[in-house]
């Protein structure tokens, strides 16, 4: 009944005793995030009015692009730094797994042990009394044996969590393992908006070609006029090296943007995890459409969609749980140290359970009292880690929303960019048709038509460029706000 009695009061006291947790549990710090983005009412008003928030769907449905969309796919697929990233969560579950194991005692087992000690013959007087009782046939001058024993034995090893180390240990686990699932998020959203920007830069320089093969052409057209002219004696031959000087620069313009092609197919075959080589592209520029009815919702959505801030989050919950640990590491830790298995002096009796039978239980309570200040400084510098990694927190926070303003801005502003710029193309492409006609009808001379083409060359190539860059913005602004690494929806 006593003894009854002293289970329960230790069990009792061990309950309380796990109770005592020090550290304080997470809670996010106050964030004072705007209502609303600064730089948006305008962008909302003519292009995104619609009720979904951009970042909660997933790519195939924002781009709506079926070559970009298998890009991205086989993208996601081949990608190294995914991959290699897949790899770090499989660690982080690692240590996960780990951390909750460290609740559950140690067990070990040594299956066969045999031990023989000897001594000298001036050891002591006890061992010499017993090697002589051991030895009937005579006592060795040199070696006595003092200590014989075959055993086979099962240990077992607790700490009891008195403080909620092993707690704040599973705590700072999981949010590693949480931080690695948001880099995850990070990459593909990062390899998603890498994988769009090549494609839409091929489709720049696609364009590009075309333009810069038509006024090629042109040019060489012009010559021939020219050529005709002088042979009729209406032009010099300044008229003709002037001419073909124009010609040579379209010319030139050809091979430095081929050139650029290929640099952004290798690039694209890499980010694939292909080796370079030729890629086949059907989508056309001037055929892109990314004018969606969505919404950009508010700021403070940032912190679930964006996962460089909710990874930021996560490493602020893993310092506080590490302050938690550190804190701990302060106070007594208790140890239950059991065993049970067989031993015996005589190889023959050892599996006799009846007779070699043994068990043993006890507890060890550690204080530390003089660590050389240790423990105070790994609790402090713990503390300020917190604070540091709380200060990462507010400001991926406010580059987040700095981001989102500057894309919405950037898209608006390009927006009027472009329409000024096609209007731009208008008058100049008209210019030079009718610059061409009152060439060939001998009113206007070599130098106007050159000047028509080389204005209505740049403003068709600043038009293309303009267009890419729209839809370079529209993909940043889809970035930002968290978007790219939603699949089906999730």
């Amino acid at each position: 009944m006593i003894h009854t009695k002293r289970l329960i009061t230790l069990f009792f006291l061990l309950i309380v005793a796990v109770s005592c947790k020090v550290g304080e549990n997470y809670t996010r710090p106050e964030t004072n995030l705007p209502e609303e983005f600064y730089g948006s009412e305008k962008l909302q008003d003519s292009v995104f009015v619609g009720d979904e928030h951009i970042a909660s769907i997933n790519w195939a449905e924002f781009f709506q692009d079926s070559t970009l969309n298998s890009l991205i796919d086989s993208a996601l697929a081949g990608n190294f730094d995914l991959q290699k990233t897949a790899k770090q969560i499989e660690i982080a579950n690692e240590s996960l797994l780990q951390s909750k194991a460290n609740f559950l005692p140690s067990l070990n087992s040594n299956p066969a042990r045999f031990n023989r000690e000897y001594y000298s013959e001036n050891y002591n007087n006890y061992g010499s009394n017993r090697a002589r009782r051991n030895h009937p046939d005579g006592v060795p001058k040199t070696l006595y044996t003092e200590r014989l024993a075959y055993a086979v034995t099962l240990q077992a090893s607790w700490e009891i969590d008195i403080w909620g180390k092993l707690r704040w240990q599973k705590e700072a686990a999981q949010a590693k393992y949480m931080q690695t699932q948001e880099f995850k998020k990070a990459v593909q959203t990062a390899l998603v908006s890498e994988v769009a920007s090549t494609y839409f830069n091929i489709l720049m320089l696609k364009s590009q070609l075309t333009v810069a093969q038509r006024n090629y052409d042109l040019s060489k057209n012009t010559l021939k006029i020219v050529e005709l002219q002088y042979d009729a004696g209406e032009n010099t031959s300044l008229a003709i090296q002037q001419t073909k000087s124009q010609m040579l620069r379209a010319k030139a313009l050809i091979p430095q943007l081929e050139k650029a092609y290929v640099i952004q197919e290798n690039r694209l075959n890499n980010l694939i995890g292909r080796t370079p080589g030729a890629l086949e592209f059907k989508g056309v520029l001037d055929q892109l459409a990314l004018d969606h009815t969505y919404t950009t919702g508010v700021p403070l959505e940032l912190i679930q969609n964006r996962p460089d801030v909710a990874a930021s989050e996560y490493e602020l919950i893993s310092t506080n749980a590490r302050v938690g640990i550190a804190q701990a590491m302060k106070y007594p830790s208790l140890t239950i140290n059991a065993g049970a298995g067989l031993n015996s002096m005589a190889l023959g009796t050892v599996i006799d359970p009846i007779s070699s039978g043994f068990a043993l239980i006890n507890g060890a309570l550690f204080q530390p009292i003089f660590q050389n200040r240790k423990l105070k400084t790994n609790h402090r510098i713990a503390i300020k880690q917190r604070e540091i990694a709380e200060l990462d927190f507010r400001d991926k926070i406010n580059t987040a929303v700095s981001e989102v303003s500057s894309a919405l801005v950037n898209i608006e502003k390009l927006q009027e960019e472009y329409e000024i710029a096609q209007e731009r193309m208008r008058t100049t492409t008209k210019g030079m048709a009718d610059a061409f006609l009152l060439f060939e009808s001998g009113f206007a001379n070599y130098l106007e038509i050159i000047n028509a083409q080389e204005d209505a060359l740049q403003n068709q190539l600043d038009v293309v460029q303009l267009k890419m860059q729209l839809a370079l913005a529209k993909v940043e602004l889809y970035r930002s706000l968290g978007g790219g690494w939603q699949v089906d929806g999730e």
